[in-house]
């Protein structure tokens, strides 16, 4: 029986939850619906969790409320792709419930899940039902549920788990992507078992790591819901310094009555707003409602004006770690996610101040694009993550710092080298943003690998090494016979579009005579495109081909 969580017992049970979901995290990657390698729902969650597990090696516990806020921390500087961001948000909110409190009894410990599931919810205004979210929200509920007439947090946890077993197998059920590809929803899984780990720890026994851990029952077949087209003309960004009102609950649901993509993240000094909106000078009004403006921006969308984020400088964040003097700082400066010597080498040309090994596979921390955002010699940073599942992360990274981030949301090598090609240094900062996300998404990207899972994606089977053709964020082709895939990706390329230009960047071990069969592949279906070839040396992918 467990009445109360002290410091040292929530770093025990924090520890345990660490090795257990190391322990099944190759299970939940293999649920991923992705069929091209990626950086992995367990991988990363592991190395979100993972960074709360090494911080807590040198602190002494003594309050839950100290060695939560320590685990809240150093999970929201090691967030690692969508799957972390989202687990550092759940950790987040228990951190902000157990504050200045020295134990906490079933009732808090209750009220501590479901106040993480408030702040990742936050987050996210409109998450997909049979999600992580969904699922952590029912188990926090039944864990309030059991905490009414309960004190042993061990039967609380218990419960809370029963509750999100039963969940996550309907999540097959509640989310299209996951039912028509058969499986649960990955991170959910890994979310009831850091669940597990607790617990483990709240019975005496601290799961420890073993490897391997087992495979799972069944593997994903197909990807994630494509994008939504705009609905609203406007991309509205702001942050408000809390002095009036101090309810954020009416200004999300005002929000979401008059906008989408609706994104309130707040903490004790600041409030920081991002909505797509058909009415800003509403939403401004009633904005100032909850305190001063301490910073705004409002895009016209529909003129393909991109989404710029506008730094915090809300005291308590982290200072910019200058490398240089103030008389040698520049008007902004880039900090850029790649791998490979030559796709490095490009972006050194094109100006890029820092680079950060990361893509496929190996997807950046929080922490670590914080460090290169502080080591850039400029008040201004661009931070351009070239993959989806790196976004999140990077945006993370606004409030931890004073400097002015603004994230490009660049998915690709290509569209990344656009955004670059795209600065002139004569502008504003807002423009240039716009300027580069424009260029970004005039470039349309052919990715060639190796499927890494048999899976039925996009109603196309796709046997587990064969060559597959991603166009965009779509399956273009699969096939045995590399050069037939190349090809076939090309002609579906060409329907309605005409590249002015075609670079062909080749990955690490691919060969010239094979490269000059994929120029003349696509030089044969453009012929009007100037056709270039850099040695990229990637992994992963063995082309990247950018058309723009």
């Amino acid at each position: 029986m467990t009445q109360r969580i002290t410091g040292e017992l929530l770093k025990n049970m924090l520890v345990s939850a660490a090795a257990a979901i190391e322990n099944h995290k190759q299970e939940i990657n293999e649920l991923n619906v992705f069929p091209v390698p990626d950086g992995d729902t367990g991988t990363n969650m592991s190395l979100t969790i993972g960074a709360a597990e090494k911080a807590l090696d040198s602190v002494l516990p003594e309050t839950i409320s100290h060695v939560s806020e320590v685990i809240a921390g150093a999970m929201l500087r090691g967030a690692r792709g969508n799957s972390g961001v989202i687990l550092s948000l759940l950790f987040r909110g228990f951190s902000r419930r157990l504050k200045e409190i020295d134990e906490a009894d079933s009732s808090a410990f209750a009220s501590a899940l479901v106040s993480g599931v408030e702040s990742a919810y936050k987050a996210v205004m409109k998450p997909a039902e049979g999600t992580i979210l969904t699922v952590s929200r029912l188990a926090a509920d039944a864990a309030v549920a059991a905490a009414e007439n309960e004190d042993d947090i061990e039967i609380v946890l218990e419960q809370a788990l029963a509750e999100g077993y039963i969940a996550l197998a309907d999540t097959i059920n509640l989310n299209p992507v996951l039912k028509k590809a058969g499986v649960i929803d990955a991170g959910a899984k890994g979310y009831l078992y850091i669940l597990d780990g607790m617990l483990d720890a709240l019975r005496g026994k601290i799961t420890t790591r073993k490897s391997p851990g087992r495979q799972a029952d069944g593997k994903a077949d197909f990807t994630q819901f494509t994008s939504e087209g705009i609905e609203f003309a406007y991309c509205a960004e702001f942050i408000i310094e809390r002095e009036l009102r101090t309810d954020t609950d009416n200004l999300r649901a005002f929000l979401d009555t008059r906008g989408d993509c609706v994104v309130v993240v707040d903490d004790d000094e600041i409030i920081k707003v991002h909505v797509h909106t058909n009415e800003p000078g509403t939403i401004i009004t009633e904005a100032l409602t909850y305190g001063q403006l301490m910073s705004i921006k409002i895009d016209n969308m529909r003129q393909q004006h991109s989404e710029t984020i506008i730094a915090d400088e809300s005291p308590g964040t982290l200072k910019p770690e200058q490398n240089v003097k103030p008389d040698e700082l520049k008007e902004f400066g880039a900090v850029v996610v790649c791998a490979g010597p030559g796709i490095e080498e490009v972006f050194r040309n094109l100006g890029a101040d820092k680079l950060i090994t990361g893509g496929q596979t190996m997807n950046p921390s929080t922490e670590d694009i914080l460090k290169k955002i502080n080591e850039t010699p400029s008040d201004v940073v661009f931070v351009l993550p070239n993959n989806k599942n790196i976004i999140m992360a990077a945006e993370q990274c606004i409030p931890l710092t004073q400097k002015r981030v603004v994230v490009i949301p660049t998915r690709s090598i290509p569209q990344g080298v656009s955004a670059m090609l795209a600065i002139d240094g004569t502008g504003d900062i807002e423009g240039m943003a716009a300027s580069m996300s424009q260029a970004a998404e005039r470039v349309r990207t052919v990715l060639i690998t190796l499927a890494a899972r048999d899976s039925v994606f996009e109603d196309m089977e796709i046997k587990e090494g064969e060559y597959i053709a991603m166009l965009d964020d779509s399956l273009a082709a699969s096939g045995q016979d590399i050069n037939t895939v190349i090809a076939t990706a090309a002609r579906i390329l060409s329907d309605g579009f005409s590249p002015e230009f075609v670079t062909v960047f080749t990955g690490e071990g691919v060969g010239e005579r094979d490269t000059a069969s994929v120029v003349d592949c696509f030089a044969a279906v453009f012929p009007e495109a100037e056709t270039s070839v850099i040695n990229g040396g990637q992994p992963v992918y063995h082309y990247i081909i950018s058309a723009e």
